[in-house]
């Protein structure tokens, strides 16, 4: 019994050693293929991530290809505020007439918002100058692409030699025609065009001489006019708003006119402030101008009644809110010389709005009674001819009533460019929207009752054929 004592021991021992020994292994297995596992993540992560940037990097590349690709088209990469878009500046090569190409040719300056070559694309288009992109809020409610395309003769789409004669509606839509062409070698999808203003009414000529670009297009505001003093403003002016409101602008204007010679002198120290100069127009003449503007301007920028000085202000006071409501600024040498294209276009094709004299014709000095003073100012010393040519007016107003399908106008029920819009129609596969108490300005799709933007979308779905998911506009 003494002897198998130490035996029965030393095999318990052994047994417990070869049981630890088994604990040490199997935690090193687990150890082991916990790390192979941590490994095999690390791995897949730096795949999925590799992958991702090989993806992004193949849609850069091929952005870029394709615009190389293009035939007259240079074009840089500019900063984006948006992550998932590339913006690219671009400079696409026009003819001065599409007619003749022989005749010489400009660049024109356009801006290209690239989301995917799957998605839309809205052609915005400038009635001016366009020096950055603008970011359209029909952009983001179709998921789209935009491009963004000033107008020929202004900004920096100029050509060497400025011959007038090549700004008309008939070069500025085939330019905006040559680009839909160009880039619809990328973008195969649905189009869509719009504009604001005379941007606006650009986008309703173009579809006009070109009714198949674009699946629909949306003008903003946008006047068309039916003369060069289209006496419907006239109308307009004389029953927007209340009674009370329109007696409160007329004895402004009184006002200002029977204080000329105290309103002079601060117009002049406002001027010399701002650094304004009047040579194309004396500073009595643009002093004229800016009150004969100032119901047209109260109305069309949705200003208040309850802020018209009282005839208990001051003239200081009183001066200050003409130059916020109908500043004089724009009267100046520098304005004229900005707009003189758009003021050009207006008194030879598309018409523009005068200025009723008749009840101030003893009030006014500088200006004549008659032929009522335009707002289109031509200064004699540009040497411009402007023989007015109704015709394409004339021809565009039938074919909106007639043939204008897939348009969608957005008008301001207060804004005075109103006046001159498409009147509606129902022989025409087309929608519009008079926006109660909206302006100039505030007329947009975000500012629409849920009942308009619910007929606006379904709308547009009818027309491009597809759904409008995307509701981030709302």
């Amino acid at each position: 019994m003494t002897i198998t004592l130490p035996i029965l021991r030393l095999k318990i021992i052994s047994i417990t050693y070869l049981s630890c020994q088994l604990t040490i292994f199997e935690e090193f297995l687990i150890f082991e293929s916990q790390k192979i596992y941590s490994m095999k993540r690390i791995f897949l992560h730096f795949f999925l991530a590799f992958s991702v940037s090989l993806a992004v990097q193949a849609q850069k590349t091929t952005i870029d290809k394709a615009l190389f690709e293009l035939p007259d088209v240079i074009f840089k990469e500019i900063k984006s505020s948006d992550s998932t878009v590339r913006t690219f500046e671009l400079q696409v090569k026009q003819p001065l007439d599409h007619q003749h190409p022989d005749k010489g040719y400009f660049y024109q300056r356009a801006f290209l918002s690239h989301k995917g070559f799957d998605r839309p694309m809205l052609m915005y288009i400038s009635g001016y100058g366009q020096d950055r992109v603008f970011n359209n809020e029909l952009t983001p409610l179709l998921g789209a692409n935009q491009l963004s395309i000033e107008h020929r003769f202004f900004g920096t789409s100029v050509p060497e030699s400025l011959d007038y004669s090549y700004l008309n509606l008939e070069q500025a839509t085939a330019d905006l025609h040559y680009i839909n062409e160009l880039f619809k070698k990328i973008y195969a999808g649905k189009w869509v065009s719009t504009g604001i203003s005379k941007g606006g009414a650009t986008t309703i000529f173009y579809k006009y001489f070109f009714p198949n670009d674009v699946d629909a297009a949306i003008p903003y505001v946008a006047p068309i006019n039916r003369e060069y003093e289209d006496k419907r403003i006239y109308s307009f002016l004389s029953s927007v708003g209340t009674e009370a409101c329109r007696k409160k602008i007329f004895e402004f204007q009184k006002r200002m006119f029977h204080n000329r010679d105290k309103v002079l002198p601060l117009l002049k120290m406002y001027s010399e402030g701002a650094k304004l100069t009047f040579t194309y127009l004396s500073l009595e003449q643009a002093f004229e101008y800016s009150v004969l503007e100032y119901p047209f301007a109260f109305w069309q920028y949705g200003s208040s009644c309850e802020e018209i000085p009282a005839e208990t202000s001051s003239l200081e006071e009183a001066v200050l809110y003409l130059n916020k409501v109908s500043d004089i600024q724009s009267f100046s040498d520098a304005s004229i010389d900005t707009y003189l294209p758009h003021y050009y276009q207006s008194a030879t094709q598309m018409g523009y709005y005068s200025y009723l004299t008749e009840p101030f014709k003893d009030d006014l000095k500088a200006l004549p009674l008659k032929p009522h003073p335009s707002a289109a100012i031509l200064p004699k010393v540009k040497g411009i001819a402007t023989p007015f040519d109704g015709s394409l007016l004339k021809k565009v107003n039938e074919w909106v009533a007639k043939d204008g399908n897939r348009i969608a106008y957005i008008y301001g029920a207060d804004d005075t460019w109103t006046a001159t819009g498409v009147p509606s129609s129902d022989k025409v596969d087309a929608v519009w929207f008079f926006m109660k108490g909206k302006n100039h300005r505030s007329a947009r799709v975000a500012q629409m009752t849920p009942e308009e933007k619910k007929k606006f979308v379904a709308t547009l779905e009818r027309w491009l054929g597809t759904k409008i998911s995307n509701k981030e506009a709302e």
